[in-house]
């Protein structure tokens, strides 16, 4: 089995259930619906359909949860897209509203998904914002304001610098926010145990059966190497990993690199002086630092996404400087593993979760901006309802706002965005 056919070397995968083979697509399989893409946008969307009676396909290039989905963060964080009002001349003040109110949805979907099916992930409640900044600061006083406003359920608490060091044990930021109804969990075998809760469901789950092209009319006819599905509905969840199997939406997101790290076990007395109260945590940079402990006990530091289109040459000699920054008391430690791999990201930083315009039968989601842990299982939620034709309303609003190509085609389109990020770094040192 080549490299790019197993998943990352990563914690996860050193750590997660014992990975199933499912099989390859061999011959003609006919089903209502097909999806392609194993991570959570697509198993969360095969999970939708299958419990509303709907017989489906599931297509994966390489292994369930091989993307972004088995080797994020873990973290999983209150909210969906950037900047939700820029929206409102397209879907309303009410519709934003209901966006911004969905956002506190995802979480629950992930939260009811992990209890209904038994999944055992370590999924761990709490969450904190960090602020570098005063302005920072202000910004996240207007969120628990705003999260108020929304009916948010959950504690949410605003700290000033000499509160900090509850939370973490670093002097680099100068408040924060606590949340207490987001938190963090181990992706992929979160993601593992919603591709068992859809076989079980009796969803058809292929691997290395990568998609290579798709006849389109009132019935698409999606062809792999070996064999072919016909459906009467196609899913297209494969997020920064669509290259060219769609043109018209690969355009519309841009890959970019994300890297994380993860120390050796760390002593009961090292963990809790890094963080006191088991968090999430994540700053308010545009190159973010995110981190957690696992539940052994391990930092995992993650970040510094690169727009570049060129992955760093040492992951953990990269990172580990970043680490430094934060924990300069964790020098001695030792980094057992390092990995990296593509997130997509639109312009607007809204997930793109709509249908093709010219084949209405064609529906999709991608581009979660890095926050795809509770965006892809509403972008999964609402696909179902919209297939199943409930509530296509709530699916609407997102399907309204209109998506960006970006410019310079495939080879053009990272140098250009790593520039417009550069000017938003320089803003951040005014």
């Amino acid at each position: 089995m080549t490299a790019s056919a197993r998943h990352a070397n990563s914690y996860y995968a050193a750590s997660s259930f014992p990975q199933p083979d499912y099989p390859v697509l061999t011959g003609e399989i006919v089903a209502d619906v097909c999806v392609v893409g194993g991570g959570f946008s697509g198993l969360n969307t095969a999970l939708e359909l299958a419990e509303r009676g709907f017989s489906v396909v599931l297509l994966e290039a390489r292994k369930i949860a091989w993307g972004a989905s088995g080797r994020n963060g873990g973290q999983l964080i209150r909210g969906v897209g950037h900047g939700l009002d820029q929206f409102t001349n397209v879907i309303g003040a009410e519709g934003v509203r209901q966006m911004k109110l969905m956002g506190l949805e995802a979480v629950e979907i992930v939260r009811q998904r992990v209890d209904r099916s038994q999944i055992a992930c370590d999924l761990t409640w709490g969450y904190c914002d960090l602020a570098n900044k005063p302005r920072d600061l202000e910004h996240l006083a207007a969120d628990a304001e705003e999260l108020q406003g929304l009916g948010y359920r959950h504690e949410v608490r605003l700290l000033q610098a000499s509160e900090m060091r509850s939370v973490i044990g670093s002097n680099r930021y100068v408040g924060g926010m606590i949340d207490m109804g987001s938190g963090h969990l181990h992706p992929l075998n979160l993601a593992l145990g919603e591709a068992a809760a859809a076989q079980q469901l009796g969803v058809q789950l292929f691997e290395h059966s990568e998609a290579v092209r798709i006849d389109y009319g009132p019935e698409v006819n999606v062809h792999t190497a070996q064999g072919n599905v016909r459906a009467k509905t196609l899913v297209l969840g494969c997020n920064a990993y669509l290259n060219g199997l769609n043109p018209h939406l690969s355009g519309k997101v841009l890959p970019a690199g994300s890297y994380i790290i993860a120390t050796e076990p760390l002593s009961e007395a090292q963990a809790a002086e890094l963080l006191p109260q088991n968090m999430a945590v994540c700053d308010q940079r545009v190159t973010v630092d995110y981190f957690r402990l696992s539940a052994d006990r391990r930092l995992l530091f993650g970040g510094a996404c690169h727009y570049s289109g060129r992955d760093p040459q040492d992951i953990g000699a990269y990172m580990r400087p970043k680490m430094l920054q934060v924990f300069p008391q964790l020098a001695n430690v030792k980094i057992d593993y390092q990995w990296g791999g593509m997130i997509g990201i639109g312009a607007n930083r809204l997930p793109q979760i709509g249908r093709l315009a010219d084949q209405p039968n064609v529906y999709f989601a991608q581009a979660y901006a890095g926050h795809g842990l509770n965006a892809t299982h509403l972008a999964g939620k609402l696909l179902g309802e919209a297939i199943s034709g409930q509530q296509s309303g709530r699916f609407d609003l997102f399907a309204k706002v209109p998506h960006i190509t970006f410019p310079g085609g495939k080879h053009l389109r990272s140098p250009l965005l790593a520039l417009g990020m550069l000017w938003h770094r320089l803003k951040e040192l005014v």
